[in-house]
């Protein structure tokens, strides 16, 4: 995690929307590190993608926070922490949160979608191999070298598969120790949620327009540090969170204290 990216994510935080951070040398650690910092000043982790091609890049999506704790423990640490927008001055990486956070975008990133894109290898390969052997000429030599690649990538593919499930078993039976629960999207996909949080959007939640995700307005939960108080005056304490209605519609409950 760069001072660089901490600061650049706490700029756009400030304007209190939907938070996307693209990176082509992120990794999971670095992504949970920037997901622990945007906790701490009012957002939530809420998904993670990766996009194709060659130049692979990991993006992931943070959401306003509106639960009353999330927003009491963001006035806290901007007077704990008024100088956090330089990217050094945060608060100490807690390790259990740290660590939920990891499983949270790993099983996101390789959760049962990956499994059954697998498949869809597995069955394009097969189709690819066949091709090619009657490409060759469909002679018995030709059938031959391409049932030999089908049984190389058959067992590669069965080797990343097994792999992908112990590893999302692992992380799946973490996050349900510590309360998270599976709810699956309306394509299917399964993610890992707070107790009592909501999915956010409808099955693309990069898709959805700022200010979506059912939070509140741009602005309104935007995480500023708190103003300075003149020196000889009363000292008041600042909130950084004007008092507000809590939405209706949230998305996610409210952290548990790790």
């Amino acid at each position: 995690m760069s001072k660089r990216q901490t600061r650049k994510m706490l700029e756009l935080m400030a304007s209190g929307e939907p938070v996307q951070l693209t990176s082509r040398m992120s990794s999971v650690k670095k992504l949970a590190k920037l997901a622990f910092v945007a906790q701490q000043f009012g957002y939530e982790y809420a998904d993670v993608r990766q996009s194709g091609g060659n130049n692979a890049a990991l993006t992931m999506l943070l959401v306003p926070d509106p639960g009353p704790q999330a927003r009491t423990r963001a006035a806290q640490n901007w007077a704990q922490y008024p100088n956090a927008g330089d990217g050094v001055s945060l608060p100490p990486l807690v390790p259990d949160a740290f660590e939920l956070l990891k499983a949270r975008i790993n099983f996101d990133l390789t959760g049962k979608n990956a499994q059954k894109n697998m498949g869809y290898g597995a069955l394009g390969g097969t189709v690819a191999c066949v091709v090619i052997a009657f490409r060759e000429g469909g002679s018995s030599d030709d059938f031959l070298i391409s049932g030999i690649i089908w049984l190389v990538l058959m067992a590669a593919l069965g080797i990343g598969f097994l792999v992908t499930r112990k590893r999302n078993a692992k992380f799946a039976a973490r996050l349900q120790a510590a309360g998270f629960v599976p709810m699956a999207d309306e394509t299917g996909r399964v993610r890992y949620l707070p107790p009592g949080g909501q999915l956010p959007g409808h099955g693309n939640p990069f898709g959805a327009v700022p200010g979506g995700y059912g939070q509140p307005a741009p602005g309104q939960y935007a995480a500023q540090p708190p103003q300075q108080q003149p020196y000889g005056g009363p000292q008041q304490t600042q909130q950084p969170y004007p008092p507000q209605p809590v939405p209706q519609a949230q998305p996610y409950a409210a952290p548990q204290a790790q």
